[in-house]
């Protein structure tokens, strides 16, 4: 692969990463000051179409279909249609809750037919003993529960929306919906690079290892 080609390809990647979720946190904020109540569907609107393009944008790049945004697309495009048909933003405050979810317990429940679906996913980037892939799968898995649960407790405490009272864990804590729509972007993002990075020494360690045998 020559240098654009694959600088291009990482512009594309990050493109797809970061572009709807950065279109969300856009869109939302500046429709709160035009149009106030309308702007979680206006943002859903948005957001719905960023992930569609990331998805074309994707199979483009790659040349295939990618599991994990595939299953992004069906889920933002079920529930941010019923956010804006129904007009009830909890919809698209479980999203995150549900996509999350659905990572951690494919990984795990891969695990009970003797297959694990991490390395099927990023078998090809790394050459790591089939130790390695169980521990990083697990590390996710459970890293994904983390944010499901912290999408759960970030939106039941909205108190400028439609939630009701009778969802929040706390009564001490509040939130407001714009906190909720920005931290998806200032929130979420980093901690997941965080957990990424973490995981690059054991990654590399035993990559490297592997290397160097084969050497």
């Amino acid at each position: 692969m020559s240098k654009n080609a694959e600088t291009l390809g990482q512009g594309s990647k990050l493109l797809v990463d970061v572009g709807p979720v950065a279109v969300f946190m856009i869109v939302y904020n500046v429709a709160n000051r035009m149009a106030g109540d309308m702007a979680i569907y206006w943002a859903t609107g948005t957001f719905m179409a960023a992930t569609a393009l990331a998805l074309v944008v994707s199979v483009t790049a790659q040349k295939r279909f990618p599991p994990m945004l595939v299953v992004t697309f069906v889920i933002v495009m079920l529930f941010g249609g019923m956010t804006i048909y129904l007009r009830d933003p909890i919809f698209i405050y479980l999203k995150p809750t549900i996509i999350n979810l659905i990572f951690s317990y494919a990984i795990l429940i891969s695990f009970a037919f003797g297959f694990n679906v991490w390395k099927a996913l990023f078998g090809s980037l790394f050459s790591l003993p089939e130790r390695v892939w169980t521990i990083l799968a697990i590390r996710w898995a459970v890293f994904f529960q983390f944010l499901a649960l912290l999408n759960e407790f970030l939106w039941r405490h909205i108190t400028d929306s439609t939630v009701s009272a009778s969802a929040r864990w706390f009564d001490w804590f509040a939130i407001s919906e714009a906190f909720w729509a920005n931290f998806k972007f200032w929130g979420v993002m980093p901690l997941t690079l965080i957990f990424a990075m973490a995981s690059v020494p054991i990654t590399l360690k035993y990559n490297q290892a592997d290397e160097a045998s084969e050497g």
